[in-house]
């Protein structure tokens, strides 16, 4: 370790240390799967000791747990921006989360759903909470935002939607391609004609 690291590290505040764990972890959990990445070859990444990745998370679980949250935060950034650029039209609030999803499927960039990945490896614990707590938000979000358009069974009509977006997720994944976004939204345009 150089002296410029040495002194970088001393500098950052438990708070920056734990963004920067968090940073390298996604991108190291998110390339090499969750239980293939050990902690020690994350804090290795991020250049602190193992005690130190301890003391900010406590544990592995807690790590990936935050990970996921993480990555749920900067999820719902997105969807609530798309939201915002439809502020009085529930519809096409909708429309425009699958139409933002397109950019987030970029197969240069995508690897797969966070929240997807994490349900495959973890059959319960704190990653799994924080994964189905991320799906649970956006179901959510999309039955309030199809109460205010007048749904006769918002709650159903939330979960198809999720049907599509998950379905698109897993496809462009799979495909290396964005195109299953175009298909999503097409599908879902068919369900607000119907439902709303």
């Amino acid at each position: 370790m150089t002296d410029t690291d040495r002194q970088t590290r001393q500098r950052r505040s438990a708070a920056d240390t734990r963004e920067h764990i968090l940073r390298v972890a996604h991108d190291l959990f998110y390339g090499g799967g969750l239980h293939a990445t050990g902690v020690d070859k994350v804090a290795d990444a991020a250049q602190v000791a193992p005690t130190t990745l301890y003391r900010a998370f406590g544990s592995k679980d807690d790590l990936v747990a935050a990970y996921v949250h993480r990555a749920d935060l900067l999820n719902r950034e997105w969807i609530e921006a798309a939201i915002r650029r439809a502020p009085d039209d529930p519809r096409s609030a909708v429309l425009a989360v699958f139409d933002g999803l397109r950019s987030h499927l970029d197969p240069a960039t995508y690897r797969g759903c966070v929240c997807q990945m994490t349900l495959a490896e973890y059959a319960d614990g704190a990653p799994r909470r924080a994964a189905v707590a991320a799906k649970e938000w956006l179901h959510a979000r999309f039955a309030g935002l199809l109460r205010d358009g007048g749904a006769g069974d918002p709650g159903g009509l939330a979960g198809q939607l999720m049907v599509i977006y998950e379905g698109a997720l897993a496809s462009a994944q799979c495909l290396g391609t964005a195109e299953p976004a175009v298909q999503a939204r097409a599908l879902a345009e068919l369900l607000l004609d119907r439902g709303l």
